[in-house]
């Protein structure tokens, strides 16, 4: 019985350190990590999202959603969505913009209006908490002839190695539709989850993407469509142009892995010939343009952050290089007060702010956002150089699970020469926020580590290091 048992639990061991090893290093599905071809433009489009203190006053300034209602008013071939968030869930009696319920009424009266548009809704398993209950937005839409996608999260690397392995070897067979009697820990007010759900959900992977796409242009967000998000400061880019094809085909890549059809084909457009670059970039495509770029800084150029997460080890030590070169980097984080309407006790961002500013020098410097139960949620980042600066903005906040192939995101990287208009938008809106203009948007670094808790850090990197870790 002694041999038997020890030969089942070895067999127990190879199983899951077998899977355990596949899932962290499993080639990625084709068409994945896309870098996408630099396309020349005359013109871009910056949008901001700001929730701000102003006279003792909250203020609104929103900008994003109704671009995107207007995207879908004057599409006439077709309409492609990819939305990691999108539901109108949450915990507490706050009302927040009916974002959900707008964007699914315009795309229904949009396919009543013109029943020959095609649409497609790719969104994350997130929105039914895994498959565990329906989602009635969705539901609506698939009613009405829009297909809808739910990403099949299983062909991705797995973030999580120390449970993944478990859950790929065994635990998967859990069912994840019928009665859940779980609570939800995303909103008391969502339906229960099941065990098979709640177990998939420890995986810790999603589509991260949040991109709006028709025949005429294309919207690249750091912004879900999602009410309990409404309130979140966010920032999107929109361009028009052959940009659109690949997102479309970074598009079709999701789309061919979670079992959906052929995707909207955009035909080839006359180039155009303006002095903007404009790139797509995919998962871990965005990780080696950003370092890339910070490589490339001099002692002439800034570097401005604004960052909702920021941990990846190898973008933070460029960051240190550039500043050790004499590069001013200026960055705003996101306190990380709160995350999906829970209590968050400040990490990643906080160890990491604590350390750049302990160990750093005097040219990295950190401001919060003043937030007030929302989030700086912007992923974005200028590199102001004195002849062509530099913008990487979208989905993609610097951690590990968002640039090294583990989520799916998308982000721009804009080329341009400095005095162009979209440089000096990014670079007025970081002005505006770094030096309070008008408002009160951003708070010294004293503000939330005057009494840091040595403890966090220790926590942080043990989360790095087991990657047992939301980010």
């Amino acid at each position: 019985m002694r041999k038997l048992f020890t030969f089942v639990f070895l067999c127990f061991i190879l199983v899951v350190f077998g899977y355990t090893v596949y899932g962290l290093f499993k080639p990625i599905p084709k068409g994945l990590s896309l870098e996408g071809n630099p396309y020349h433009v005359s013109h871009v489009d910056f949008l901001q999202d700001l929730t701000y203190e102003q006279k003792g006053e909250i203020k609104h300034d929103h900008q994003i959603f109704d671009r995107v209602l207007d995207m879908i008013d004057n599409a006439e071939d077709f309409i492609l969505f990819d939305m990691f968030l999108f539901n109108d869930k949450h915990d507490n009696d706050k009302e927040y913009p009916e974002i959900t319920d707008d964007i699914t009424l315009a795309l229904l009266d949009k396919k009543e209006k013109s029943p020959d548009i095609e649409i497609v809704f790719i969104t994350d398993e997130i929105n039914t908490t895994y498959k565990s209950h329906p989602n009635g937005h969705l539901e609506k839409l698939e009613e009405n002839g829009i297909e809808v996608i739910l990403t099949n999260l299983t062909p991705l690397r797995d973030s999580n190695p120390i449970y993944s392995g478990y859950w790929r070897s065994f635990l998967h067979v859990f069912g994840k539709k019928g009665e859940g009697w779980i609570t939800n820990p995303f909103a008391d007010s969502s339906p229960n989850v099941t065990l098979g759900s709640y177990l998939k959900m420890l995986n810790l992977k999603g589509n991260h993407r949040k991109i709006i796409a028709t025949e005429k242009e294309v919207m690249v967000t750091s912004a879900n469509a999602h009410d309990a998000s409404g309130f979140h400061s966010n920032i999107a880019f929109v361009v028009k142009g052959d940009i659109i094809r690949d997102v479309l085909q970074s598009e079709q890549a999701v789309a061919n892995f979670s079992g959906g059809t052929l995707l909207p084909r955009y035909p080839k457009s006359k180039e155009e010939d303006g002095n903007i670059e404009v790139q797509l970039l995919t998962e871990g495509a965005i990780r080696k343009n950003l370092i890339e770029e910070i490589d490339d800084t001099t002692i002439d150029d800034t570097i401005f952050i604004g960052m909702f997460n920021l941990s990846e080890s190898d973008v933070i030590n460029a960051l240190v290089d550039a500043s050790e070169r004499g590069v001013h980097i200026n960055i705003i984080l996101d306190p990380n007060e709160t995350v999906f309407g829970n209590e968050n006790i400040g990490i990643p961002n906080r160890p990491v702010a604590y350390d750049l500013l302990k160990y750093g020098n005097e040219y990295i410097n950190v401001r919060w956002y003043n937030t007030h139960d929302e989030q700086y949620h912007s992923k974005l980042m200028l590199i102001k150089r004195k002849d062509v600066s530099t913008i990487v903005g979208g989905s993609a906040n610097f951690t590990r699970r968002n640039l090294d192939d583990f989520n799916l995101d998308t982000s721009l990287k804009i080329k341009a020469p400095t005095e162009q208009d979209i440089i000096q938008e990014v670079s007025d809106y970081f002005s505006k926020l770094w030096n309070n203009e008008d408002a009160n948007y951003t708070v010294h670094h004293s503000h939330y580590l005057k009494d840091f808790n040595q403890y966090k850090t220790y926590l942080f990197r043990f989360q790095k290091k087991t990657k047992l870790t939301t980010f």
